[in-house]
């Protein structure tokens, strides 16, 4: 469908920039559990980017969750889980908001 009225093109650029967002950031956390496998460098600046930016959600998410003593931790599933929830509920229907529009 092409959508041709300026507010479908506003709401379908909106759709699309948190679509991306929410992807870049979800491959962030992936990366950041692959990482955290090998034990890595803390002083090494990728690693210390990628800490910062996952740690306050990661930590929110630990902080709910009990680990449950398996030594296991399911944050990263949960953040992932939660990003593509918000892709489906949010970025979905605004798509489909803006092909409405025309």
């Amino acid at each position: 469908m092409v959508v041709e009225s300026l507010e479908g093109k506003l709401i379908l650029f909106v759709a699309q920039v948190i679509n991306l967002g929410l992807t870049v950031y979800m491959w962030i956390v992936i990366i950041r559990a692959l990482i955290s496998w090998v034990s890595p460098d803390p002083y090494n600046p990728i690693v210390r980017l990628l800490y910062r930016a996952t740690e306050p959600v990661l930590w929110r998410v630990r902080r709910v969750l009990p680990i449950g003593g398996f030594g296991i931790d399911f944050s990263p599933l949960i953040v992932i889980l939660a990003i593509l929830l918000l892709q489906s509920l949010l970025v979905e229907p605004l798509k489909q908001l803006a092909y409405r529009f025309g």
